[in-house]
């Protein structure tokens, strides 16, 4: 087989139907650019869990009689609480905070905005407990063991914050993944039917060449990798669009919110990249081959 004569053909075909091509790279690169941003999304929200979770606090606040006589843990009634958590399974490590301590971290938290720093005095903050645990996951149990204790005000999950923004990223990510699916079946639909357009195009040139002894596959070759180079060539156009967007977009929403890790380059170039690659010329590769089995006879 010539490559030389391959190649030209592909060249020929992609210019011969140049309109077409180009609104195939567009589509494919779409869908690959959003299924390219749910992959980062998976991979944002793998380190918030890495970075986080191990973190994760149960905070039992205290009463208000704990909160106002008692700013060492001193009282039968807080210390024993404390000393119930300390020898609980599930518990790593407890520390107490009194209300002055608990004002302070109120105060260093929000000292750039005033008007949250004024609507906190000393005595409106409880004291409290900060649980640390072996397993963050379990935070459950300290909740369902300790909710009703006597000297206890209410017992805060931080796990459950992180839970629900979590799959308010989650939800995100599937919304990206269905517009990704859409866009792809759009993609697939154009490739499948520039496929068609081009070999009715060259009908007469290659019937002669299997009049001269071409095989069937020498002759379907050449669309095959139309669809492919096209497919390639949306890949990365989809990798730069989203490396656009991470310095255009991203890095600077991401900066307002701390929660959120940043997004590296590296997080693009590897796994997206080559999974955006791998994916065109699968998607492009079968679309081409069932197209030309199913429309094209030659």
């Amino acid at each position: 087989m010539r490559a030389s004569f391959v190649f030209s053909e592909v060249v020929t075909g992609l210019r011969r139907n140049v309109t077409m091509t180009i609104a195939m790279i567009l589509t494919t690169a779409i869908s690959l650019g959003m299924f390219g941003g749910g992959l980062l999304f998976v991979r944002t929200i793998d380190k918030m869990k890495a970075n986080y979770l191990e973190d994760v606090e149960v905070t039992v606040y205290l009463n208000e009689n704990i909160s106002a006589d008692d700013p060492d843990c001193t009282s039968t009634e807080c210390s024993s609480l404390r000393q119930s958590l300390e020898t609980h399974a599930a518990v790593e490590s407890v520390v107490y905070e009194n209300r002055d301590e608990a004002y302070e971290r109120f105060q260093e938290i929000f000292q750039n905005e005033p008007d949250m720093m004024e609507l906190a005095r000393p005595d409106s903050l409880p004291a409290s407990l900060h649980v640390k645990l072996f397993d963050p996951q379990r935070s459950d149990v300290i909740v369902q063991d300790f909710a009703d204790r006597e000297g206890v005000s209410k017992v805060d999950d931080q796990n459950k914050f992180l839970e629900r923004f979590i799959n308010l990223l989650n939800e995100g990510r599937n919304g990206t993944f269905i517009v990704a699916l859409i866009a792809a079946a759009a993609a697939v639909l154009l490739i499948a039917n520039t496929i068609q357009v081009s070999a009715f195009t060259r009908r007469t040139e290659v019937g002669i060449m299997r009049l001269v002894g071409a095989t069937r596959w020498y002759t379907q070759l050449p669309f095959l990798l139309e669809a492919v180079v096209a497919g390639v060539l949306g890949s990365i156009l989809a990798t730069g669009g989203l490396i656009g967007l991470k310095y255009a977009v991203l890095d600077r929403l991401i900066e307002q919110v701390s929660a959120i890790p940043p997004i590296a380059l590296a997080d693009i170039a590897f796994p997206v990249a080559p999974v955006l690659l791998l994916t065109s010329i699968v998607i492009s590769a079968v679309t081409g081959y069932v197209t030309l089995r199913l429309y094209v006879r030659h």
